[in-house]
């Protein structure tokens, strides 16, 4: 495998949960201007398709009502109420395409998953303020799929309004000649579907925008298989971190999977990453059984677990690793495995019976394509 700049390799992994977690935590989130755009657009106008005529009355009421005056008006003249009172009719009609908008502004990151507050994304950085950096960013690969993006949405929203303003020009050019109300009507009528024919075509452009952005941020985000396993080193921390973790692993076993590993015949183990428990009891099962499996922390519950019940814990890294990639929990081992396992066991019934040692323990052998390595990748056959 080729590897990168800092030896780490090839950055071919999707990023883990973690990784996904701390960049969000510096502020790198999937987000889309054109959804976010969109759809607030898109809730303006449809909010103004249905309260627009409230909005106009109100309007208009305030209008006359700002020019009638009476002797109270002059005698006890109060600026601040008389202004209240006027306003009091725009409440709910501007209210509401505020809030309506800002629901929008909000559901927008919320679709993406990347609703919250980050303090880090605040903080100032030494990198946002080079101006290198910057210039970078604007001449940069991103930069210019950026400015097509704008340089697109410009030509498509202009295309847009253009056929709309082409289409409704016999309308536009006779409004002066109708009464005031009809006009402003027509005017607004022109106004509403032009908003909510672009916000269409901003959702459309989202539509395309979104999964490029997905696209984008994972493979800024990806990982090397030694990246993942770097974090992996380093979230496991300190022994006793290690020990901690253990523990709660095997407090957390399922009571099925505590009473599974109980009843095991055995259990083999990788030793540092992996454990299979398999049962075989004669007239019961048909052939050996995998009835629990772990990963990691959870591999080293299932063989305290296993110590606990005075079930066997042996030593057979491919095998293991076999077992556990071929095999899920409940089910029987692969035909191929049925040889190595009855070795197994065959061995652990001459222990039990005093017909031999454990230093007796056998050799196994697998069939090449049984084979594989920590990653759950076949190993090459031998040449």
């Amino acid at each position: 495998m080729a590897q990168n700049s800092n030896g780490g390799g090839e950055k071919t992994e999707k990023p883990t949960a973690k990784k996904l977690r701390d960049a969000a935590k510096e502020g790198d989130i999937l987000q889309s201007r054109e959804l976010a755009t969109g759809l607030v657009v898109m809730a303006g106008a449809l909010w103004l398709a249905m309260a627009g005529p409230m909005m106009m009355g109100a309007f208009r009421e305030m209008l006359v009502n700002g020019l009638r005056f009476t002797a109270e008006d002059v005698t006890r003249f109060e600026p601040a109420r008389r202004g209240l009172s006027l306003a009091s009719g725009l409440i709910w009609p501007i209210g509401g395409i505020m809030a309506v908008t800002l629901f929008a502004a909000i559901a927008a990151p919320a679709m993406l998953g990347s609703l919250g507050f980050r303090s880090n994304a605040f903080m100032p950085k030494a990198s946002k303020l080079n101006p290198a950096n910057g210039l970078k960013r604007m001449f940069g690969l991103n930069g210019l799929i950026e400015l097509g993006k704008s340089i697109a949405k410009v030509i498509l929203l202009g295309a847009i309004g253009i056929w709309l303003i082409w289409g409704r020009l016999a309308e536009i050019t006779v409004l002066g000649s109708g009464g005031l109300n009809g006009a402003l009507a027509e005017l607004g009528g022109i106004f509403v579907t032009a908003c909510l024919v672009m916000a269409g075509a901003l959702l459309l452009v989202a539509g395309i925008d979104v999964p490029s952005q997905m696209f984008q941020r994972g493979k800024r985000l990806a990982m090397s298989k030694q990246d993942i396993k770097d974090e992996h080193k380093e979230s496991e921390g300190s022994p006793e971190l290690k020990g901690y973790i253990r523990r709660r692993q095997f407090e957390t076993l399922s009571g099925s999977a505590r009473k599974a590993v109980a009843e095991a015949s055995v259990v083999l183990m990788n030793p540092t990453h992996f454990a299979v428990a398999l049962r075989y009891k004669p007239g019961r099962d048909s052939a050996p059984v995998v009835v629990a499996r772990g990963l990691d922390a959870m591999a080293f519950a299932i063989k305290d677990l296993a110590e606990a019940n005075q079930v066997p814990v042996l030593r057979y890294p491919e095998l293991t690793r076999a077992l556990y990639f071929t095999s899920r929990t409940g089910q029987l081992v692969d035909e191929q495995l049925y040889v190595a396992v009855a070795t197994i066991l065959a061995f652990l019934f001459r222990v039990e019976n005093r017909m031999a040692s454990a230093g007796d323990r056998p050799h196994i052998d697998l069939p090449e394509d049984m084979r594989f390595d920590i990653d759950g990748n076949r190993k090459p056959k031998a040449e």
